[in-house]
């Protein structure tokens, strides 16, 4: 696919080739040219596909330094939120599938993840810490209504009393308040609400099936109310797009009970970079050669930087301003509390009844 046919809710129409794969695909339009609805030029739908994930290992290890946590759990691979910029994407390539509408439309799911998680749990080895939910794809993503493999991971971590920092830009969240909340109790969890922009006609297309941002500022005040502590990123700072709202939304998070908040500058690794940019043409023509330069005078004049410690950041006077502005207003509306010390010293292990385990070896 090469982006003629529209496809209808989704982040992209781009299936990029992938890096590790020798063959690419192609359209042939010549042999289309008589099909009707690809003619008529009419947006198409594509289904969500979901597969069974096999997988043993369910806790994955960072040691990039410039992520604030070490130990990561993802419940899903892939996302059907279908986010534009989303730096995750170029992870489905190792599955076989591409970046692009593959990313979004075949889901991976790890059901087995509940009891993956416990016998993680139970391992000698570990030692408690908090762990990430999720650190690629969003544990909150339309599958989890179906599925509910997070509401298995959080009933798991709560009865081993096992600190989380949930990521999602999703108001599904509120559906385990209950368990949510009796973790906040303990010092368990902090939810982290990702918000991008308080415009719905930009978020529709930009991020066309996540919740809306009314439904995340519901979401940041309820959860508030349940005891939940909330903190909220404002990611990714796109440059002449966004970057604009961040006054607004630093006021909005803090109007609905956020205590801290966080921002990271757009990332376009690997066929990301082709995904956005031909989002940007699509969606928004008239803003995109300045969005592209702005993005490029972050990064060195290109439009990506992987080295640790700019990647998240940019350099250059346009990230130096952005980093000034964000500073400037998360100090006025309070919003300074970045990180939530959770409690690792009550961790029990699941099965163990508020009990010790007793080591063998």
């Amino acid at each position: 696919m090469d982006g003629k046919v529209k496809k209808v809710g989704r982040g992209t129409s781009l299936d990029p080739h992938n890096r590790f794969e020798s063959i690419s695909k192609e359209a042939d339009w010549e042999h289309l040219e008589h099909d009707e609805a690809i003619a008529s030029g009419i947006p198409q739908k594509v289904p969500t596909e979901y597969f069974a994930d096999a997988t043993q290992s369910l806790i994955t290890k960072n040691n990039s330094p410039d992520i604030p946590f070490t130990y990561s759990l993802n419940p899903y691979r892939g996302c059907a939120h279908g986010c534009s910029y989303c730096y995750a994407r170029p992870y489905h390539e190792y599955l076989g599938f591409s970046s692009g509408l593959d990313f979004e439309t075949k889901i991976m799911v790890k059901q087995e993840a509940p009891r993956l998680f416990r016998e993680f749990l139970k391992k000698r080895s570990w030692k408690c810490e908090v762990i990430a939910m999720s650190g690629v794809t969003d544990c909150y993503q339309p599958a989890e209504r179906q599925f509910e493999v997070t509401r298995g991971c959080l009933e798991v971590a709560l009865e081993a009393r096992q600190p989380l920092g949930i990521i999602t830009k999703n108001a599904l969240i509120l559906r385990d308040i209950d368990l949510l909340s009796e973790m906040a109790k303990r010092n368990l969890v902090c939810a982290n609400i990702s918000i991008t922009s308080l415009d719905q006609k930009l978020t529709s297309k930009m991020e066309p099936r996540t919740s809306s941002p009314e439904a995340r500022l519901n979401a940041i005040e309820k959860l508030t109310a349940a005891g939940i502590p909330v903190n909220v990123m404002t990611a990714p700072i796109i440059p002449g797009l966004n970057d604009a709202e961040i006054p607004a939304i630093l006021e909005a998070v803090a109007e609905r009970g956020a205590i801290g908040a966080g921002y990271t500058l757009l990332r376009l690794p690997h066929a990301v970079k082709e995904i956005f940019t031909n989002w940007l043409e699509e969606h928004l023509p008239e803003h995109a050669e300045r969005v592209r330069s702005r993005i490029e005078a972050c990064h060195g004049g290109q439009l990506y930087d992987s080295t640790w410690g700019s990647r998240m950041r940019g350099q250059g006077m346009i990230a130096e301003t952005i980093a000034k502005s964000f500073a400037i207003f998360q100090q006025k509306y309070g919003l300074t509390q970045r990180r939530v010390s959770l409690d690792t010293t009550g961790f029990r292990g699941p099965g163990q009844n508020g009990k010790a385990q007793l080591r063998m070896f």
